[in-house]
C-alpha cells in the first residue's frame, strides 16, 4: 500500500516541505505561510502526527536540494509521508518527479490529494512542456524587442531596489501603528504578556501582515518597530 493515493485510518506520520523559488520570496515569507496553511488544513482532517518541517529557498528547475533530500530522508527513517502543499512546489521537472517516486517515498500534494502514481506523472510532464514554451516564448520575445532596438534591464537598478525597500518599510511602520493601537487597548485592560496579547489579537480577529494568526514574536516585532 502506498500512501501517495491511499492512507490508511492508523495514525500517520508526516514530514512537510515547503519551497519558494526567489531569495525575496524566502526572506519576506511569501508563499510560504499559504503553504503552511494549506498542509495544517489537510492534515488537520486526520488522525495523524507532523514530525518534521523544512523549507527551502530554490528554483523549480534544479534538482539539486538539501532540504528536500534531508526532508525525504527523515520521511524513510520514520516511515512518514511527505506532504507538499502543491504539486509545482516539489518540482515541474517530469523525471526529477518520477524518479522521486522511484526512490519509494510516500508522499501527497494537498491540492490533489486523491491522485494516483499515473495521473501525477501525466501531470508532470505536462507541467514540465508548459515550462519549456513559457522559457521559448520569453527567448523569442526579447528577440524581436532587441531587433527593435529596445533597451533590455532596468537602466537604474540600484534606484529601483532602493525604492522598493523603502515602500516595503513604509508599509511595515504603517502596519505596526495600526495594530499597535489594537495592542495599546489590550494592555489597557491589564493584559501584559505577549502570548496573551497576541490570543486577544485573534480573538478580535486582526490578522498579521501577511493575514496569517498572532503570535507572540509578531506582537513584539510590532513594539520594536514602533518604539
Amino acid at each position: 500500500m502506498s500512501a501517495f493515493w491511499h492512507f490508511d485510518a492508523m495514525k500517520m506520520n508526516f514530514v512537510s516541505y515547503y519551497r519558494v523559488s526567489t531569495e525575496k520570496q524566502g526572506l519576506q515569507g511569501n508563499g510560504i505561510e499559504a503553504q503552511k496553511q494549506a498542509v495544517a488544513r489537510y492534515l488537520a482532517s486526520m488522525d495523524c502526527e507532523l514530525v518534521g518541517t523544512f523549507e527551502e529557498v530554490e528554483s523549480g528547475a534544479n534538482n539539486k536540494r538539501p532540504q528536500l533530500a534531508a526532508a525525504i530522508q527523515m520521511a524513510k527513517s520514520k516511515k512518514a509521508v511527505l506532504v507538499i502543499a502543491k504539486l509545482d512546489r516539489l518540482s515541474r521537472n517530469a523525471s526529477f518527479l518520477l524518479a522521486l517516486q522511484d526512490a519509494k517515498v510516500d508522499f501527497c500534494c494537498c491540492d490533489m490529494p486523491h491522485a494516483d502514481p499515473l495521473s501525477i506523472g501525466i501531470i508532470a510532464l505536462l507541467a514540465q512542456r508548459e515550462r519549456q514554451l513559457i522559457s521559448e516564448r520569453t527567448m523569442a520575445g526579447l528577440a524581436v524587442a532587441k531587433q527593435r532596438g529596445v533597451v533590455l534591464g532596468n537602466p537604474n537598478p540600484e534606484k529601483s531596489l532602493r525604492k522598493a525597500v523603502q515602500a516595503n518599510i513604509k508599509r511595515k511602520q504603517e502596519f505596526a501603528a495600526a495594530a499597535l493601537k489594537s495592542i495599546r487597548e489590550i494592555q489597557s485592560t491589564g493584559v501584559e504578556t505577549l502570548t496573551r496579547i497576541a490570543d486577544c489579537m485573534n480573538k478580535r480577529g486582526e490578522k498579521t501582515p501577511r493575514g496569517g494568526t498572532w503570535t507572540a514574536t509578531a506582537v513584539k516585532r510590532v513594539l520594536e518597530c514602533v518604539a
